[in-house]
């Protein structure tokens, strides 16, 4: 299938590592932990965790320590469609490509539950068609962009004449916890609010020049609770184990093997997921020659977005005018790790 528009799209909040910590000294939240934890929260976030700053729906901490679940809730089905939608109405303006022309939407998450999904909403409120085909990918956490890539090329290879919208939306505002877990500490320190949008035709278009292909997925449920979203009385307790960094290493460096003795050329450039520092650090290790600029930035400039993050590191390749291969992985609950290549034709 072939790219023609991408855009993000970020809340209008905007938090600096030191505000966060400043944020999270708020009474209510900062005398609930132990001194270990505090100096954990503090040590991340005044040290070289390499992010400058995140997006946040809300950033008032007192409000989200305070929320029972049905709040949090309520924020997820107020923020999610209305980021997916921005984000998408911007690749549409982009693409020069109306709602009604769109014929089928994914939107994938993991930080909230809709029923009827977030596609629901966004699909009333953009204006698509009513026989619009709706499809909501939930559950599979930071690698689920490329997932849901994969869907919409099936539907391509079905209907080449389509235009299909794939959207990754995340709001980690609405999946707010604390306790003295480290992995609960680390997530406090890395994640932040998103969305990114794409629009993909089954037929060549003059927009890009991208085509997407040679999807791969790798599961590995044993490492299942290494990583994953817990229910805590209602609400989203991310469990985050040390492991993670070289698990997602050596699961990608898999999937990055498999496609080279496929034919993967020399000069392609990786796009990864920016998951965080430890995560970055041990994928070059796994990938020598392999710099990750563009989710290095992407990890500056927002944190860890979840599913939304390997496409803004993609929209960031494009932008810079990239012209080599690309090569797309993602990873993360599940264990899981997926890729698929770009290439400019």
């Amino acid at each position: 299938m072939h790219l023609h528009s991408i855009s993000p799209a970020w809340p209008e909040h905007c938090v600096s590592q030191a505000e966060a910590l400043s944020l999270l000294k708020y009474p209510g939240v900062w005398d609930s932990l132990r001194p270990r934890s505090r100096t954990i929260l503090e040590k991340v976030l005044t040290g070289e965790s390499g992010i400058a700053q995140r997006y946040a729906w809300i950033k008032d901490t007192a409000r989200l320590i305070a929320a029972p679940p049905q709040e949090l809730a309520e924020i997820f089905e107020t923020a999610a469609p209305s980021l997916a939608g921005q984000a998408l109405r911007s690749a549409m303006d982009r693409g020069g490509v109306t709602a009604q022309e769109i014929d089928a939407l994914f939107i994938c998450t993991c930080t909230g539950y809709l029923c009827p999904g977030v596609t629901s909403h966004v699909a009333e409120n953009l204006g698509l068609r009513p026989n619009a085909v709706l499809h909501d990918v939930v559950g599979l956490g930071c690698g689920a962009a490329i997932p849901s890539l994969r869907a919409a090329t099936d539907f391509l290879t079905a209907r080449p004449d389509a235009t299909v919208a794939v959207v990754a939306v995340e709001l980690c505002t609405a999946a707010f916890y604390v306790d003295d877990d480290p992995g609960v500490l680390v997530s406090l320190c890395l994640f932040g609010d998103g969305a990114c949008a794409t629009l993909w035709r089954g037929r060549e278009t003059a927009a890009t020049g991208w085509r997407a292909h040679g999807f791969r997925s790798l599961h590995q449920p044993q490492h299942r609770e290494s990583i994953r979203f817990v229910n805590a009385g209602g609400r989203l307790r991310n469990q985050l184990h040390r492991s993670v960094p070289g698990l997602a290493a050596a699961a990608v460096k898999q999937l990055f093997d498999a496609e080279k003795a496929a034919g993967l050329p020399e000069n392609v450039r990786v796009i990864a997921h920016s998951g965080g520092r430890d995560v970055l650090e041990s994928l070059r290790a796994a990938l020598p020659g392999h710099p990750l600029r563009e989710s290095e930035s992407v990890l500056r400039d927002c944190g860890n977005m979840s599913s939304p993050s390997v496409l803004i590191a993609l929209h960031r390749a494009l932008e810079a005018g990239v012209t080599d291969p690309l090569w797309l992985t993602a990873f993360g609950a599940g264990f899981s790790a997926h890729s698929c290549r770009l290439d400019l034709e």
